[in-house]
């Protein structure tokens, strides 16, 4: 389950070797692909390292297909977090509705908003997040800002020094860019350059939370997806609650003119 909900199915493989690497998991990208190809659990299948990174499923060898084999079906609940798995018409995704009440979710917004692009929190890898969601240290992005020394020096191969520097980090992280933050947000289809273009065009947050689709259209790389997006991103309340916490616990960007 990934940071907006998309619920991906995962072949777990027998470990096998394929182009220098030992491969045990393959994704098989939505549940068209897995239709398209009718591939079960206990098939054999062949594997190819897609661009020679990401390694996926090809084809099933019908010939070693056990006896009995049920077809994968999509999962009505979240397995995470057990909310209702939605399939929207048009879109080849499967998601999850439970946004940052999954852990999942939770874990994946927050992984986004400290990475190198985003908020670019040295020292904060994906491991940290999943402790300090699991521990409860974590329940949402302002919560990093509350972090403190000897809740965080008392994880798994931390200790004092490291506390310091990570907490150090988050306090640097404070002052970005509007842009650095608005990627970081993870609204749905807003990349880097949509939220530079967006900042360039409105100048200011207030501006860009308060934009009706019209408003947002003229905006160059913004498109009819990308707006609704946007406009429901900044509707849902808990969204504008996590924003003012931020900004209140510190985050701030130059001001730059529409």
């Amino acid at each position: 389950v990934g940071r907006t909900g998309a619920v991906t199915p995962v072949a777990r493989l027998k470990p096998v070797f394929v182009g220098g690497v030992t491969v045990s998991n393959a994704t098989l990208h939505n549940m068209d692909e897995i239709e398209r190809l009718d591939v079960r659990a206990g098939d054999t299948v062949v594997v190819r390292r897609a661009g020679d990174v990401i390694p996926q499923v090809v084809s099933v060898v019908l010939e070693k297909r056990p006896e009995q084999t049920v077809k994968v079906a999509l999962p009505a609940e979240c397995p995470v977090c057990g909310a209702e798995v939605e399939r929207i018409e048009g879109e080849a995704a499967a998601r999850c509705s439970g946004g940052l009440s999954c852990d999942a979710q939770r874990k994946e917004a927050i992984k986004h908003y400290v990475s190198r692009k985003a908020m670019d929190i040295d020292g904060f890898g994906d491991k940290l997040v999943e402790m300090l969601v699991d521990n409860g240290q974590i329940k949402q992005l302002p919560d990093l800002y509350r972090l403190e020394h000897k809740r965080v020096a008392g994880l798994e191969r931390m200790g004092d020094k490291s506390a310091e520097n990570l907490l150090a980090a988050i306090a640097k992280s404070k002052s970005t860019t509007l842009p650095r933050f608005l990627y970081g947000l993870g609204i749905r289809e807003v990349g880097e350059t949509t939220a530079k273009n967006l900042v360039r065009h409105f100048g200011g947050l207030e501006a860009i939370r308060r934009a009706d689709e019209e408003q947002l259209l003229a905006v160059p790389d913004v498109g009819p997806i990308v707006s609704h997006h946007l406009r429901v991103f900044f509707q849902q309340p808990h969204n504008l609650e996590t924003l003012d916490a931020l900004i209140a616990a510190g985050v701030h960007w130059p001001v730059e003119e529409a």
